[in-house]
């Protein structure tokens, strides 16, 4: 099957089947609420810096798609919108554009429609090992690219048949592009990362980490229903039973934020008000995929209204816990309760001490 064929198998099983989990891991976490924030509404500056540009608040419309004729319509859209709200994106893999060039403008379009916002290029570790760390600046180029994503999908690549699961060499890989002029940021893919790799990556030379986390698209998950579909019976069993493998995103926000990474939470980012619990957590930017594939199918005001709900309960969320701007954020007191705060206090980190371990990151 073609690299170009399996992004549209994908998009089409997350627009029609139910491909996250039961649990939610920022449900266990809570901001503490101020019933009297001693601010105006009107005074809250959700402003931030990213990778040298402005944005309106911290999000990211992380990687989606891209690489087939039929999305290029969803990338632009998502630009689009983008760039009317002010926040990051990111494209999907650029694996089918160095195999197939006339595919090219499915990404490129990207940049034409967003042309003052940080955009984000795309691949995997298994390809950069083949193709050498001087193809970060080709695919910079295909976008005009602010930085490029390595994306460690490991797991789903475990459970394709045509996976590819040559881990062998990626750090070193990693490594050598960390030293071009385009800045690398590490990204998984909905399993997290955890403190462990996240002290490897910076080791290696890499700054930015984009968690991906559990909690969110399961990729596993995803690749069980493809298998279902043409009749593979051992990959969709082996797909279900990964489906809630990884690390939550909560507990790799810390893990990464507290080894010195900058830090985007993303894998169940449901709402402005888990990106205002990201931010409290450690993070840099929160970011999202899902919500807004099938706004995009639709048009870029349907992405615009989804944005602005995001922003809007963002805004909210800093009024409510009395911050005024983002290093308020920063310090806002928070609980975490239930299966994220046992397995943060199983990984070391004391609940009822996350504020300290934010100060050590800084």
């Amino acid at each position: 099957m073609t690299t170009a064929k399996r992004k549209l198998d994908h998009i089409r099983i997350c627009l029609d089947r139910g491909v996250e989990g039961g649990w939610q891991p920022f449900e266990d976490v809570a901001l503490v609420h101020r019933a009297l924030p001693e601010i105006d509404a009107a005074e809250i500056d959700s402003r931030c810096r990213f990778l040298g540009k402005e944005l309106a608040f911290p999000f990211m419309i992380t990687g989606m798609t891209g690489g087939h004729p039929e999305t290029k319509e969803i990338n632009v859209n998502l630009a689009l919108a983008a760039q009317e709200v002010g926040v990051a994106m990111g494209v999907g893999s650029q694996r089918a554009a160095l195999e197939n060039s006339e595919v090219e403008e499915t990404f490129s379009a990207v940049r034409d429609a967003a042309p003052t916002i940080p955009i984000i290029g795309n691949i995997g570790a298994v390809q950069l090992v083949r193709e050498g760390p001087e193809v970060i600046d080709r695919l910079a180029e295909m976008i005009e690219a602010d930085a490029v994503a390595v994306h460690l999908n490991f797991l789903q690549e475990s459970v394709q048949p045509e996976g590819e699961t040559e881990a062998r060499g990626a750090m070193a890989a990693i490594r050598a592009a960390s030293d071009g002029r385009v800045p690398i940021i590490a990204k998984e893919t909905g399993a997290g990362i955890c403190r462990e790799d996240a002290l490897a990556l910076l080791e290696a030379g890499v700054e930015v980490i984009d968690v991906a986390g559990m909690g969110g698209t399961s990729w596993s998950g995803v690749e069980a229903y493809r298998a279902e579909e043409r009749g593979d019976g051992e990959s969709a069993v082996m797909g279900r039973l990964f489906w809630s493998w990884g690390v939550p995103t909560p507990v790799s926000v810390v893990e990464c934020a507290s080894a010195g990474a900058e830090v985007i939470s993303s894998g169940g980012v449901r709402s402005g008000i888990d990106v205002a619990k990201s931010i409290a957590l450690g993070a840099r930017l929160g970011g999202a995929a899902l919500p807004f594939l099938r706004p995009a199918t639709e048009g870029s005001s349907e992405v615009v209204g989804a944005l602005r709900a995001y922003e809007r309960a963002f805004r909210t969320a800093m009024f409510l816990t009395a911050s005024r701007d983002l290093s308020a954020l920063e310090s806002a007191p928070f609980i975490v309760v239930g299966r994220t705060r046992e397995i943060l206090e199983e990984r070391g980190f004391d609940s009822k001490k996350l504020s300290i371990y934010r100060e050590m990151s800084r």
